[in-house]
């Protein structure tokens, strides 16, 4: 089998809703980050294999295998397969794992693993509707919370309070500002242009959710269900930006002369618990950890995604995680999530951070509903 590499990783800048990068098409902000990504590292697109790509509402315009639209419309050439796969929020991290087992299996030498998710223009909910039925039967007897009362079933299980879950968004707040002030995320953001309603355009390389935050502030807020523990500052921001990863297989790498930047030494996708279904990047951890026996001790960095604060806090907590190891550059509580292309931006951080330190190893776990991902990174 083949040995597959991550050679290089890249996103948007993440807007908010109805804000920076709002009105680009989905399609244009993920082709932007499957032809950067090329680029960068000269890697010519007719040497593409495959593009598996993401999205969590693939409708109206993200509908129609955007990940084939989105690369042709980019320019690419026509010849490279295009898959695109809905996961839920684990959607761009499973776009990884899947082209990683595709180069370990040897159908592919080179691909490209992408998400987008515009969610000022394609509202999650409109995955349902337009007289077309439910994704339910009517016989569906089954407990399934939605996010946020999962969220919150989570906080009091853990006996968080609301001050605790208030400082942790604080806490993601100061981190992400610090990081992007000593350009920590300089590397993994390709800048976008953006047209105005002038006429003119706006070139946009930062990410728009980031926002002075304190504790008073923070307990002012209402919380986004009646009686519930979490607000919008301590929640994942709606937003709009797209992600890509070009992945190799080692020999294929070294031939065309590019520097790998990681391997993946373990992965798991779980399902889990109904009534707590976003607390299972523990299961996955704990999977990942089973197959490879690494210890959690020998792990520098965490990256959980911060669906809402109770999530990366409850990894933590079981796990005995202690939380300078854990989103040392703030989360999608500053940075926003874009649900189709969050895992990526995950991964990105992760490897970034893991060279700055000169570390060797990263844990990245991302929640969703029924695909739970979970990947140990190796920084080569």
């Amino acid at each position: 089998m083949s040995k597959p590499v991550i050679v290089d990783l890249v996103r948007t800048p993440f807007g908010k809703r109805e804000g920076w990068v709002s009105p680009l098409h989905a399609t244009e902000l993920m082709g932007h980050v499957q032809k950067g990504v090329l680029a960068r590292n000269g890697v010519d697109p007719t040497a593409v294999d495959q593009v598996i790509g993401g999205c969590v509402t693939p409708v109206g315009e993200q509908f129609g295998n955007v990940t084939r639209t989105s690369w042709v419309h980019a320019g690419m050439p026509p010849e490279a397969g295009c898959t695109t796969i809905e996961a839920q929020c684990g959607t761009a991290s499973q776009t990884v794992q899947l082209m990683l087992g595709q180069v370990a299996a040897g159908a592919v030498d080179v691909g490209v693993a992408c998400g987008v998710e515009v969610m000022s223009r394609v509202p999650l909910t409109l995955k349902q509707g337009f007289g077309l039925g439910t994704p339910r039967p009517a016989d569906w007897r089954l407990n399934t919370p939605d996010q946020y009362d999962s969220a919150d079933r989570i906080a009091v299980r853990r006996g968080f309070t609301r001050e605790q879950l208030d400082a942790f968004g604080v806490r993601s707040q100061e981190r992400a500002q610090a990081a992007w002030d000593a350009g920590r995320f300089d590397r993994q953001v390709l800048p976008v242009e953006v047209p105005q309603a002038d006429g003119t355009t706006t070139t946009v390389s930062r990410d728009q959710g980031l926002r002075a935050s304190t504790l008073e502030g923070l307990a002012g807020l209402r919380t986004v269900k009646e009686g519930g523990l979490h607000t919008a500052g301590t929640s994942s921001q709606v937003s709009d930006g797209a992600s890509a990863a070009l992945i190799t297989s080692a020999e294929r790498a070294a031939e065309l002369g590019l520097t790998p930047r990681a391997r993946v030494l373990g992965q798991a996708v779980v399902g889990g618990d109904f009534e707590y279904m976003l607390d299972n990047p523990i299961l996955a951890a704990q999977k990942v950890l089973s197959r490879t026996g690494l210890s959690l001790d020998a792990i520098e960095l965490f990256e959980v995604n911060e669906a809402f604060a109770a999530i990366p806090m409850s990894f933590a907590q079981v796990l005995g995680i202690d939380h300078d190891r854990l989103n040392v550059n703030g989360g999608a509580i500053a940075l926003g999530h874009p649900a189709g292309a969050t895992g990526i931006r995950l991964l990105a951080t992760a490897i970034e951070e893991l060279e700055r330190r000169d570390a060797q190893f990263a844990m990245v776990a991302i929640c969703a509903a029924a695909a739970t991902t979970c990947v140990l990174l190796e920084r080569i």
